[in-house]
This record gives C-alpha cells, structure tokens and sequence, in this order.
C-alpha cells in the first residue's frame, strides 16, 4: 500500500491517552506516515513516541507492562491520612511528584537514541505546557528559549512532563527566568523569578492551530487530529472540597477546550475517541480497562479511515466520521 504524510494531532486526556495508541494503529493499517506530531499531556507521550520510531504495536506492549500507579509517587510522610497530602500541597504544590513519569518517559525514548529535542530533526514534535506564572501557553522546545535555554538541548521528557503536570495532581515544573537588567540607571539587577509549569490542557488541550500555517498552503499535508471524548451526556462531579472542586474544574475545561476552533476549521478531520467514562486521574486502571480503550481507538481509527481519501487527504464525504 502507498503510504501518505500526515501532520497529527494528539489531544490531552490523562490515562485515556491509551486509546490514541489504538488510533495510530489504525493510521498505520490505513498506509499513512506522520511528518510532525503535536500533543498536550498524554497526547504529548503518544506525539514524542510517534516522532521517535514507536509503532502502535510497541506501544499497546509498553502498556501492556507499565503499571500506571507507580507514577502516584510521594514520601511515606505525606501519606498520613488526610493531614499528609494537605500538607503535600501546601508544600510542592501537587498530591504526588511526577518524577517517575518523566524517568519512564526518559527510558523510553532513550531507547531510540532520542534525549533531546536536538536529537530529532527540526519541527518533527511540539508539545503544549502552560506557565502559569506569566500566563501563557508554551509551545516546546521554541518557547523554552525565552527562560535563557537552548530549545536544542532541552530534555524532550522534561517538556513532556511539563505537558502532563496536571494541576494540583502533580508537582508543578519549577525554571529559574533569566536574570535582565532594571530599566533605570542602576547597575542591579532584577532578581531571579521562578516560573511554575503545569499542564497544557489549561490553555489549549488539542492544539490544532499548530498546523494552521502549514495547512493553509497549496499541496499542503493533511492534518489529523485524535481527539478522546466522554459520554454524550455531561458528567456530574461530585464537589466535597477545594480539590474535588478543582478536578471537576480541570476535566470540564479539558471537555470544551477548542471545541468553536475544530467546528471552523474545516481543513481538519478529527478522529474521535470514545473513552467509555475512564477518569483522566485514574491511574490504578484494570488491564481490561486498558486493553478496552486501546480497542476503542483502534475501532474509531478504522472507522475513520474507511472515509478518508489517502490521494487527497481529506474524507470522502462531509458527514462526521464519529
């Protein structure tokens, strides 16, 4: 089968991200290539692993064998019932540290030959995070030049765990900003801020626009977005304090993010996920779950792809695919 280029896009979603895997599986069976990959969260492991070498297969296998828990990591100090994970917060800032996602990620990708941005050709990923200190949405590893870093030489797995530091879950990423010169006469110089980094869901969970500009040229190359979505209906969350109430703030953002921009962008053709009501925290996933979701993006990826025109790169018909 003739292979085709696509540009993708991979949505954030927490551990429901496993369903993109099955997705690209039905990208691969449909004969097409990824040129540049984008994501947010998990969408950002699914896009660092593409853009590495990773097949779908390998990655159902990875998996198949992570358990998920093990990333819900903190000093036994802070498990002391109630008191602990309060006084976590307080402290870091997030329930649990994140430092063992971004060493899977690390290991993962260390395995293809892959540790910096450097180490890809250029403009093969971005990935989405959001600094909340200034306010505004990162695209890594261009952005991370503004903090006195070369985008070159920053960890991939770093940005990604940026991408995936779901609020108030896990510990936000901490940069120093670079020192500048005050504007008036004296010599002193401002000191160092710190910039806190957390999730990319919170600005743009499904970056779309990335491609904009690529997509708008003659012959250009098509872009896929995979986006994962919930029940028809909207979830209920049950609020029984300041952490309950932020998680239920988080998943409905994460549900509305760049609805308007898809519906407008008719360029743009979105595989659409059913994630069977699996929460974006819930980490202690079944390994049926797991194979479930995997199962639910493939068949949505197929689905797809049986409308879509490899020669032109867009659908057959104009009827949604899902």
């Amino acid at each position: 089968m003739e292979s085709t280029l696509v540009n993708a896009v991979f949505e954030g979603g927490g551990v429901r991200g496993i369903s993109l895997a099955g997705a690209v599986r039905a990208a691969e069976m449909a004969g097409v290539r990824f040129h540049r990959v984008a994501g947010t969260s998990s969408g950002s492991i699914v896009a660092a692993l593409v853009a590495t070498g990773y097949t779908a297969t390998e990655m159902r296998e990875i998996i198949q064998s992570t358990p998920f828990k093990s990333f819900m990591q903190r000093a036994p100090i802070f498990n002391v019932s109630i008191i602990g994970p309060a006084v976590r917060l307080l402290l870091r800032k997030g329930l649990y540290a994140g430092d063992a996602l971004e060493e899977w990620v690390a290991r993962l990708l260390a395995a293809k030959g892959v540790r910096v941005f450097g180490d890809l050709p250029g403009g093969k990923v971005r990935i989405i995070a959001s600094d909340i200190t200034n306010g505004k949405l990162l695209v890594l590893p261009d952005d991370i030049a503004e903090y006195g870093m070369d985008p070159s030489r920053f960890p991939v797995a770093k940005a990604i765990r940026m991408s995936t530091s779901i609020p108030y879950f896990f510990d936000p990423v901490v940069l120093r900003q670079p020192l500048r010169p005050r504007k008036a006469r004296s010599r002193e110089t401002v000191r160092a801020r710190f910039s806190y980094i957390v999730d990319g869901g919170l600005l743009s969970n499904f970056p779309l626009w990335l491609f904009e500009k690529d997509a708008s040229e003659e012959n250009a190359i098509p872009v896929i977005g995979f986006q994962m979505i919930g029940r028809t209906e909207a979830k209920q969350h049950r609020i029984s304090g300041p952490i309950t109430m932020f998680q239920a703030m988080f998943e409905t953002m994460l549900g509305a993010h760049d609805e308007r921009y898809i519906e407008e962008q008719k360029w743009v053709r979105t595989i659409r996920i059913p994630t069977m009501g699996v929460e974006t925290t819930q980490f202690d996933l079944k390994p049926e779950a797991s194979a479930g979701l995997y199962e639910a993006g493939l068949a949505a990826g197929q689905k797809f792809f049986r409308l879509w025109d490899r020669r032109t790169g867009k659908l057959r018909t104009e009827v949604k695919p899902n």
